[in-house]
């Protein structure tokens, strides 16, 4: 199984973090376009709440479209929240937020358990291709919120 453990400083309080970043239409807004994000399920304007069920499309290689399903397991405004894959593209995909106040900002953390498809046969598809992908799309992330909060 990968993980990936990443951390930016934002310059905003925490609730103003909490109100972005928990907020599923956000996503496409810091998502590369070449993944061909889009959610199909409503999301309601009341917020993130644990049981939620989210379901997107997506393009992760070849441009093949996919169905993804993620159901958000946790919740602890403004702190942090858990999505888990329920159907997709991953065996695995457990996606951790959390946010936390320092001086001037909110250092948020994301923490990403993910493993490929198919179980043994997947390894080398998730450490030559889905890792660099996964790498790529938070990369991808960590260059627009410098540029969408001038950083």
């Amino acid at each position: 199984m990968g993980r990936i453990i990443r951390e930016q400083f934002i310059p905003m309080n925490i609730n103003e973090a909490w109100d972005f970043f928990s907020r599923p239409e956000n996503l496409k807004k810091i998502t590369p376009p070449y993944m061909g994000f889009d959610i199909t399920s409503e999301v309601p304007e009341s917020g993130m709440y644990a049981g939620m069920i989210i379901t997107y499309k997506v393009k992760p290689l070849l441009n093949i479209p996919l169905n993804w399903m993620t159901e958000i397991t946790h919740v602890r405004p403004p702190y942090f929240f858990v999505d888990n894959q329920k159907k997709g593209p991953f065996a695995i995909w457990h996606h951790q937020h959390h946010f936390r106040e320092v001086p001037d900002g909110v250092v948020m953390k994301d923490i990403v358990y993910f493993a490929a498809p198919l179980g043994i046969l997947g390894l080398p598809v998730e450490k030559l291709v889905i890792r660099k992908r996964v790498e790529g799309i938070f990369k991808y992330r960590r260059e627009v919120l410098e540029k969408m909060f001038n950083q």
